[in-house]
């Protein structure tokens, strides 16, 4: 009980912070582009260019049969890339904010946020590459578009729950800022993105069965490939994934944040 009243003040007082919020997202998306020539069109060409690299590799050298290959890809590269980027950003959240933490009484849960967010947004900037794909490619949508709002909630307490796990462990744990890019990498490759789920060998099917982001990334791939309503069941995994993560992440940084100030 005692648990459960620390963990509603603490989302209480977070709330109360939401201009702040706000103010910090704006700030970091207008810094991530500050003194570029094409601004913000990066968030348009960085999928774009890394699309085409996977495309030429895996549907050129590779000759991956699959047909609109670059639009089945984008559809899970999307998603990847704000996850990827926002837990990979948010790993030095608080050790890079460490002089604010000092000085300011606030929810250290916003820095962390931030990065979430402010990726987010760029996730929705670059929507618009996948929509003109799909069109170019006369790749049909349809009904399941209505469920891409519940599956970006949904990604959003997944991926914020992981965020909040790694700001917390690598203030204490200094090495993790080292070891978590190469375990984003891994993980991609363990995920049905740059391939259907269908060609991983029976033997390895378990892999996907424990790999959260698969869930995601098949929905994800259903809904605009696929043009179909993702598996009732695959949904439920990703929703208990997606609550069991941010409760979890939630739990170790509330844990270890009383120790920031002086750790940082």
């Amino acid at each position: 009980m005692k648990t459960l009243t620390m963990s509603n003040k603490g989302l209480s007082r977070f709330f109360q912070y939401r201009s702040l919020v706000a103010m910090l997202v704006a700030k970091e998306l207008k810094a991530r582009y500050r003194g570029t020539f094409l601004g913000f069109l990066w968030s348009f060409l960085n999928p774009f260019l890394a699309m085409l690299t996977y495309v030429l590799v895996f549907s050129v050298y590779m000759k991956i049969q699959m047909e609109n290959y670059s639009a089945f890809l984008l559809c899970g590269l999307l998603p990847w890339l704000w996850f990827s980027s926002a837990v990979g950003e948010a790993s030095s959240a608080i050790l890079s904010n460490g002089s604010l933490i000092k000085k300011i009484a606030m929810p250290v849960e916003i820095f962390p946020f931030v990065y979430v967010a402010s990726n987010l947004m760029n996730f929705l900037f670059s929507l618009p590459i996948l929509f003109f794909l799909l069109m170019f490619l006369k790749v049909r949508l349809g009904m399941p578009l209505l469920m891409f709002p519940v599956l970006l909630i949904l990604q959003f307490m997944f991926t914020f729950g992981c965020a909040l796990f790694v700001a917390g462990i690598t203030v204490r744990f200094r090495d993790l800022l080292y070891l978590i890019p190469n375990l984003i990498t891994i993980w991609y490759f363990l995920t049905p993105i740059m391939y259907p789920s269908s060609m991983v060998p029976e033997r390895w099917k378990g892999m996907i069965l424990v790999n959260p982001f698969a869930y995601f990334a098949i929905a994800y791939q259903d809904i605009f490939f696929y043009n179909k309503w993702p598996d009732f069941y695959s949904m439920l995994n990703v929703a208990v994934f997606s609550l069991f993560v941010l409760g979890a992440g939630y739990f170790v940084f509330q844990r270890l944040k009383e120790s920031f100030p002086e750790e940082v």
